[in-house]
C-alpha cells in the first residue's frame, strides 16, 4: 500500500512540475539541478507553449485579415466567419465598458481573450500524451531517465504566467492613469481618496490611511486576476491527474470533466478580458 500510494503521489508530483532551466556555476542546468538556483529559473514548458501559442493565434488572425481584405466579393468561409463574429462580440463588450477613448483597448481585449483561451484549451489534451512523449524523447534520443523529463502543456497553471499577464495589466493601468491624469492628478488620486475634507491640517492626517488603501485597491486588482485564472485552470487540471491515474473508468470519466470544463476554460478568459476592460476603463476614468 505505501508503495503504491509512493508511486500515485510521485505521479502526480511529476505531472505538476514544470521543466526548469538555470545557470549553475556558470553553466546551463535543468530541472532537479535548478533546484538551488533562487529566483532567476526560467520555466521553459510555460514559457514555449505561451509564445508558441501566441504565434499561433497570431498567424490564424492574420490569415483571416489578409483572405478578407483579398477576397472582399468572395462569400466568407466558416473560420472567417468566426473570427469575423468573435471581433464584434468583443468590440460590443469594449464599447459597452471602456468609457474612455483609445485605439488599443479593443485588441488588447480581443488579444487577451483569444491568447488566455488557447493556453486553457490545452487542459483538454489528455494529461499523459505529452509529457510521455516528452519522456520518450529525451530518453531516445538524450538518453535521460524519462521520469527527469518534465513537461506541462497548460501555462496558465503556472502561477508564473498568470502573474505575468497581470503586471502586463497592472502597467497598463498605471500608464493609463497618468496619461488621463497626468502625475499629479495621479498622486492625488493616490493620496486624497476615499477620505477627503477641507481641512487642510485633518487631510495631511488622512493622507498615510488614504495612500495605504489606494495602493492596496490598485495591486489587489490585477493579482486577482492572475490568482483567479491559476487557481481555477490548476484545480482541473488537478482533477484530470487524478482522472488519470483511475484506470478504467479513465476515458469516460475524461470526457465528462473535460464537457464540464470547456465551460471554465471560455468563461475564465472571457472574466479575465472582461475584468481588464473594467480597471482601464476605471484607470482612464478622470476624477478631478
Amino acid at each position: 500500500m505505501a508503495a503504491g500510494e509512493l508511486t500515485v503521489s510521485s505521479h502526480i508530483q511529476h505531472h505538476l512540475t514544470n521543466a526548469k532551466m538555470c545557470t549553475v556555476d556558470g553553466s546551463v542546468a535543468f530541472n532537479k539541478a535548478c533546484s538551488e538556483a533562487g529566483f532567476w529559473v526560467l520555466r521553459i514548458d510555460s514559457l514555449a507553449w505561451s509564445i508558441g501559442l501566441g504565434i499561433l493565434f497570431l498567424w490564424l488572425f492574420r490569415k483571416a485579415a489578409v483572405k478578407a481584405s483579398s477576397d472582399q466579393l468572395a462569400v466568407p468561409g466558416k473560420f472567417q466567419c468566426s473570427v469575423e463574429i468573435l471581433i464584434e462580440f468583443v468590440e460590443s463588450n469594449v464599447k459597452s465598458t471602456f468609457h474612455g477613448k483609445s485605439k488599443l483597448i479593443a485588441p488588447l481585449a480581443l488579444t487577451i481573450f483569444v491568447w488566455v483561451f488557447l493556453m486553457n484549451l490545452m487542459d483538454l489534451v489528455p494529461v499523459d500524451v505529452l509529457p510521455a512523449f516528452a519522456g520518450w524523447v529525451g530518453a531516445t534520443f538524450f538518453g535521460m531517465d524519462s521520469h527527469d523529463v518534465y513537461m506541462k502543456i497548460v501555462p496558465t497553471t503556472d502561477i508564473n504566467t498568470t502573474v505575468a499577464l497581470a503586471l502586463g495589466v497592472f502597467v497598463l493601468m498605471i500608464g493609463y492613469s497618468i496619461k488621463i491624469k497626468g502625475v499629479v492628478g495621479f498622486i492625488k488620486e493616490l493620496t486624497l481618496h476615499p477620505f477627503h475634507t477641507k481641512n487642510v491640517f485633518v487631510q495631511a492626517l488622512l493622507v498615510p490611511f488614504n495612500l495605504l488603501l489606494e495602493v492596496l485597491a490598485l495591486i489587489t486588482k490585477p493579482f486577482s486576476l492572475a490568482l483567479r485564472l491559476y487557481g481555477n485552470l490548476y484545480a482541473g487540471e488537478m482533477i484530470f491527474i487524478l482522472i488519470g491515474i483511475i484506470g478504467l473508468l479513465q476515458l469516460p470519466l475524461h470526457f465528462i470533466w473535460a464537457v464540464f470544463h470547456i465551460l471554465v476554460i471560455v468563461l475564465q478568459a472571457f472574466v479575465f478580458m472582461m475584468l481588464t476592460i473594467v480597471y482601464l476603463s476605471m484607470a482612464s476614468a478622470d476624477n478631478h
